[in-house]
Formats: C-alpha cells, sequence, structure tokens
C-alpha cells in the first residue's frame, strides 16, 4: 500500500497528527496510534539519559498508562527506510499481530504498510 488516498481518513490522521508532532518537537520521529474506542495519542522520540523510546514505543506507552486495551492502527513519520522490529513489538503487544502500522516520510508520504506481526 503506497497510495495515500487510499487510505482510510483516520490513518491519514494519525500520519498528521505524527508528522505535527514530529515537528513541533524537532525529534527524529513523531507517532501515533488508535486504541479500540477511536482515541488518539500523539508522542515523539524520548532521549534522554536515562531513559531512551522511540517515538512510537512512547505513544504505544502513552495509551497503556491511559488505559488502552487495544489498537486499531499506528502510524510513524520518520527519515527511516523501515518501522523497527521494537517498535513492532510494542504495537504487537498491544494491538495484536494484524494491527497495521504506517510508516510515512517526513513530508507526510506513506513509505510503507505492514503489520505488527
Amino acid at each position: 500500500m503506497s497510495d495515500a488516498a487510499a487510505l482510510d481518513p483516520e490513518d491519514r490522521k494519525i500520519i498528521t497528527l505524527a508528522r505535527s508532532a514530529r515537528a513541533r518537537n524537532g525529534v527524529p520521529e513523531g507517532a501515533a496510534v488508535r486504541d479500540e474506542t477511536g482515541r488518539t495519542y500523539v508522542a515523539g522520540t524520548v532521549a534522554l539519559e536515562s531513559l531512551r523510546l522511540s517515538a512510537l514505543q512512547t505513544a504505544v506507552a502513552m495509551a497503556v498508562a491511559s488505559g488502552a486495551e487495544s489498537l486499531e492502527a499506528a502510524a510513524v513519520v520518520s527519515g527511516a527506510e523501515a518501522v523497527s522490529a521494537e517498535d513492532r513489538a510494542a504495537v504487537r503487544d498491544l494491538g495484536g499481530p494484524d494491527t497495521p502500522v504506517l510508516l510515512a516520510g517526513p513530508d507526510g508520504t506513506l513509505r510503507s504498510a505492514v503489520t505488527a506481526g
């Protein structure tokens, strides 16, 4: 899936949220996840001396801390060419192996859509 026009409006929304988090915070990655009730959680990369989390790991942690029981979808905006295994594992832990994980470039263009699998 590389055609952004084919994306569900809710999936486009989480890409937009992830992109704005990345830009607003000046971090390498922005991410957003949507839980089973439709709530979204948006985060950027955390790079402290004692704590390092990717944007997607942070967004999943925010969802868990807020009481989410599952995920419908996840998106990350990054310069990376692929979603890391660690990021997919974090999404899989909460959403299951079939949860879609969208990767978009810094301009918001969809690069890939995989499952957390």
